[in-house]
């Protein structure tokens, strides 16, 4: 794969461009690419085609030919800028260390980091409140749905209580947090020592009405002081 490196470094150079750039282009860290274009790291055929299509490289021989048939017939010392003979006499370098293969973790932590600006893995609570899986979510703007992405959280529906909003047992509901009812809205509400998701109906006089129901709505009047509002349900992922 390094001579797949010295094709990345050649096509990067002849249009002169910083690594630092190519990174930001293709979603992977600088040092990465360094790894890469000096043979130290391993890159799959397919991350390769994806930095050289960002490069703008062109795909006509990609259906016919592997990536390493197509570096292969590169001449790249002859197309490489030339470097001037060197005055006098250099000790050889050391050999560099032969890479070693990454591995599933190291190459899931480094896209990981190359996507943190894009994506942030989310939290999905049960009803007891307890994490069960985390999800990917988009971020954008540095928030997710305008809060801030570390106090988003997903809420597990336990059961079929919101089935008449549409809501039914296991389906995933993005939570952002606001702790004062909203008229009409769906809301994580904690109420009698459990989390449970119910629609919001003002009555005045700090009175609301906790809405919910599986096949009919049913309906409960509570004083604002005797529940605890987590959050707003802004998003419903249904499972098929």
């Amino acid at each position: 794969m390094s001579r797949l490196g010295d094709l990345l470094m050649l096509e990067r150079t002849r249009q002169k461009l910083t690594r630092k750039q190519v990174a930001r282009m293709c979603g992977i860290s600088e040092s990465y690419l360094k790894d890469v274009e000096e043979g130290r790291r391993i890159i799959q055929d397919d991350q390769a085609r994806r930095i050289l299509n960002k490069l703008g490289t062109s795909q006509r021989n990609e259906a016919e030919f592997s990536l390493d048939e197509i570096a292969a017939t590169v001449d790249l010392g002859t197309l490489a800028p030339q470097k001037p003979a060197p005055q006098s006499e250099k000790k050889p370098e050391p050999r560099p260390e032969p890479a070693r293969p990454v591995s599933a973790e190291e190459q899931s932590g480094i896209w990981l980091d190359a996507l943190s600006s894009v994506l942030r893995p989310v939290p999905i609570m049960n009803a007891g409140w307890i994490q069960v899986s985390r999800k990917m979510v988009p971020i954008q703007d540095g928030k997710i749905e305008g809060a801030k992405p570390e106090r988003v959280v997903y809420f597990l529906a336990p059961d079929d209580s919101m089935r008449a909003m549409r809501i039914e047992k296991g389906d995933l509901v993005l939570i952002v947090p606001q702790n004062l009812p909203e008229d009409g809205a769906i809301m994580l509400v904690e109420y009698g020592a459990h989390r449970c998701l119910r629609r919001v109906k003002l009555l005045g006089n700090s009175n609301i009405l906790l809405q919910s129901g599986d096949r009919e709505l049913g309906a409960e009047s509570v004083h604002i002081s005797d529940i605890k509002i987590v959050g707003r349900a802004v998003r419903v992922e249904i499972t098929l």
